[in-house]
């Protein structure tokens, strides 16, 4: 089931956000004269195809549903009859077809800020409050002056209203300078003012990875205690091999008296690839196991792991959480800023991953996007529109990227020509289309890497 919900709510995804960039190029070129011959979902072996309009233009649903594409009239691939030359894609002025390359991403924000917009203006936004659960002794962030029940008040001179605004700066500080200026306020408390900083660039670089920002900076943010309860033990794993069973209380490791969840991740954590003593209640009775620990790799270090999840979260009291309602205008405004701030935030950091500042490992390909879209599926509406706003936003982002085959890298060559008064020479457009092909496998081979990297633990 799990499988199947993964894959349903991959398909969907692509599918879904596919026909709404290639519907951009479509609707922007019909209104613009030029001749569009084909609208296809999906690459391959049509599944069903319907040709209509004055123009015969063929729409697709194909099978295989990764992709799609829109096919313009272009006498660069076979002759056009004489009437139908002004609607050719090269007899086209140049500012009209930079107009058709830029709908389809356009129309990816465009779907992206309207889902936001709806979501924002009926259920409004719940936010909860950047209060810091714990703080490592000797961390980064204890050497700074962070303490429990902080509330982050500000980061870099901008407002803190919630755990991903905190974790965003955070990471946008990781990928310049490693300084992180804060005001924070503990409960009753006046404002103070500290800085976090990791002068360390390879550090840094590591804690760009955001499963490693807070442990490397050794702190949580507060969230209700969770009990020292398995609710999910991992087929195959060390906790499955021990004969550990969802619904085990853990109440020490090794000795080691365990009062939640958290600190039954921190005390594996910290004995990696050992044999470790566990005291269980089952049914109302104590027993003890011993557990062999895998590790994983986490900034430069081996964290240990049993490969259990917990149980149901426990509920979020009212005071930890902010709740925000929108009318119709200002969901609209709140909708593109956030939309603006996510893809500027995308661009800061792609950018700095090609220099070196932000980890390579954050680059996700299909497996990762499945494993996102299938969580989100099987967790409700609400968190598969925000993953559908995301990858939406990134998808935009992508194509405007000045790679040959993308069209980011075609509307370069429209600028060109515009600017030259006659298109790039065969030569100069083949080498492009090669480059860019040779950039977007490097991309790719990065990401598939980084997935079976994931899925390998």
């Amino acid at each position: 089931m799990t499988f199947l919900t993964t894959l349903l709510g991959f398909l969907l995804a692509v599918s879904l956000l596919v026909t709404v960039h290639e519907l951009g190029h479509y609707w922007v070129a019909r209104k613009l004269g030029f001749k569009v011959l084909r609208f296809s979902v999906g690459f391959g072996r049509p599944l069903w195809k319907k040709v209509a309009g004055a123009d015969q233009t063929e729409y697709v649903f194909a099978a295989i549903p990764l992709g799609g594409y829109v096919k313009l009239l272009d006498e660069r691939e076979g002759p056009v009859a004489p009437e139908d030359l002004s609607r050719s894609f090269t007899r086209k002025k140049p500012w009209q077809r930079i107009l058709v390359l830029l709908a389809g991403p356009g129309f990816n924000f465009i779907f992206a800020i309207l889902i936001l917009w709806g979501m924002l203006w009926v259920s409004g936004s719940p936010e909860l409050r950047p209060v810091v659960g714990s703080v490592a002794v000797n961390s980064l962030a204890a050497q700074a002056g962070l303490r429990a029940e902080d509330e982050i008040l500000e980061a870099e001179g901008r407002a803190m209203r919630s755990h991903s605004d905190v974790m965003f700066a955070f990471i946008e500080a990781m990928s310049e300078d490693g300084q992180i200026d804060l005001t924070v306020q503990g409960p009753g408390g006046l404002p103070r003012q500290l800085t976090i900083e990791v002068a360390d660039p390879a550090a840094r670089r590591d804690m760009t990875e955001p499963p490693a920002l807070m442990p490397g900076l050794g702190m949580r943010f507060w969230a209700p205690p969770t009990p020292a309860v398995i609710g999910v033990v991992q087929p195959g794993g060390p906790a499955d091999a021990a004969g550990l069973l969802a619904g085990d209380r853990i109440v020490a490791v090794d000795g080691q008296a365990i009062a939640d969840f958290p600190a039954l991740v921190d005390a594996v954590a910290a004995r990696p690839n050992r044999s470790v003593l566990f005291d269980i209640e089952r049914n109302g009775a104590r027993e003890r196991l011993r557990v062999m620990t895998t590790a994983d790799e986490v900034d430069g270090q081996e964290v240990g792991r049993i490969r259990v999840q917990t149980a149901a979260a426990a509920a979020w009291p009212p005071e930890m959480i902010r709740y925000r309602t929108f009318g119709p205008v200002s969901a609209m405004v709140e909708a593109s800023v956030r939309a603006w701030d996510l893809t500027v935030l995308q661009a800061k950091m792609f950018a700095r991953m090609l220099f070196g500042q932000v980890s390579l490992k954050n680059l996700s390909g299909p497996l990762s996007i499945a494993e996102y879209a299938g969580e989100s599926a099987r967790s409700g509406l609400s968190e598969f529109l925000g993953f559908l706003i995301v990858i939406s936003l990134s998808l935009g982002f992508l194509n405007l990227l000045p790679i040959p085959i993308l069209d980011g890298g075609q509307i370069v060559y429209q600028l060109a020509e515009w600017v030259r008064g006659s298109p790039l020479p065969d030569r100069v457009q083949a080498f492009g289309q090669q480059l860019g092909i040779a950039m977007l496998l490097m991309l790719m081979s990065v990401a598939i890497f980084n997935d079976f990297a994931r899925q390998l633990g």
